[in-house]
């Protein structure tokens, strides 16, 4: 039995009233993302891309409203062919320092997408995401400038790491909010080298006294060197606790990563035992992937999402 198969997800409680199914997320109810990106804003933001590829002087909050799947009967959902889209896209006179009160009370999980991504596709991934794990609680996507292309990796790289001093203030408003809950982070490829060393920020910020605000913390295929990996987790105290590492030694995205940086191994195609050593979980899924690439399982395999629900289920303030 693989790693995923061996982990069991809990029914969680309809939501009864509101007329949503049985098993719902949040997101089903108030199709809603709350996004902050360091992206340059497009037409204003009003308009479709909304938000391009080049780095903004100022990071911006805005809430990306959705059209949820229609799965009634007859519809294209009901057969697998029906998708979430992105309408509209409405900026909020906000800083960082306003997030918790758009976050609200309950619990957030946070996106980090990966290398070769746009505004909406990060967007759309976020909303796959919660409504996959039927998360309840505000879904948040965190954006930062990709140039979406196959050969502007070095690019890519630079801007996720230009980011992570706007995503270490994401965090501190939210974990410093005394009414918020907590905050729940996954982040896919190159989006984890990003995360960790926001997580090593706020650390160094708040000490241990961070702890009990963050919930899970789930690298998805994580596109980092295993020893930059290594040294990160040690500076971030009690939180490498809370980290899940999803790693498939057939991730065939993290294979051409590894050659571009020199044949270092990244920590999401590692063999599970050598990543465990570091003291953080570990979910080897190289036997639930039935693509060529298998960079995305997070998003493409229940098992895994069942993985990522555990981690968040199971954390404890």
């Amino acid at each position: 039995m693989s790693a995923g198969s061996a982990l069991t997800l809990g029914g969680c409680a309809g939501l009864g009233a509101t007329g949503a199914r049985f098993d719902a997320s949040s997101l089903s109810v108030d199709p809603t993302v709350l996004v902050t990106t360091t992206r340059k804003p497009v037409n204003g933001a009003r308009a479709k891309p909304w938000f391009g590829p080049e780095r903004a002087t100022t990071m911006t909050v805005a809430r990306a409203k959705l059209a949820a799947p229609d799965e009634s009967r007859l519809s294209l959902a009901s057969v697998g062919l029906g998708d979430w889209r992105l309408d509209r896209v409405e900026p909020v006179p906000a800083d960082a320092g306003d997030l918790a009160a758009q976050a609200g009370t309950g619990d957030v999980l946070i996106y980090v997408h990966g290398f070769k991504q746009t505004f909406e596709t990060a967007v759309l991934d976020a909303a796959h995401l919660s409504d996959g794990i039927r998360f309840r609680g505000r879904t948040m996507a965190f954006s930062w400038p990709s140039k979406a292309g196959l050969f502007d990796y070095a690019y890519d790289r630079d801007s996720a790491m230009w980011s992570r001093d706007d995503f270490e203030r994401v965090l501190s408003a939210l974990v410093s909010a005394p009414s918020a809950g907590r905050v729940h982070i996954v982040a896919h490829s190159m989006g984890t080298m990003l995360t960790l060393e926001s997580l090593r920020q706020l650390h160094a910020r708040y000490g241990d006294t961070v702890t009990s605000k963050i919930g899970a913390v789930v690298f998805a295929a994580p596109d980092i060197d295993m020893d930059v990996f290594s040294s990160a987790i040690q500076r971030i105290g009690p939180l490498a606790g809370k980290i899940t590492v999803i790693a498939a030694t057939n991730d065939r995205a993290l294979a051409l990563s590894g050659q571009i940086a020199g044949g270092m191994t990244r920590v999401g195609a590692a063999e599970k035992a050598v990543i465990a050593r570091l003291g953080v979980r570990v979910v080897d899924a190289s036997q639930e992937g039935w693509g060529i690439i298998n960079h995305d399982l997070f998003l493409s395999n229940s098992e895994v999402q069942k993985v990522i629900r555990r981690s968040i289920d199971g954390t404890t303030a």
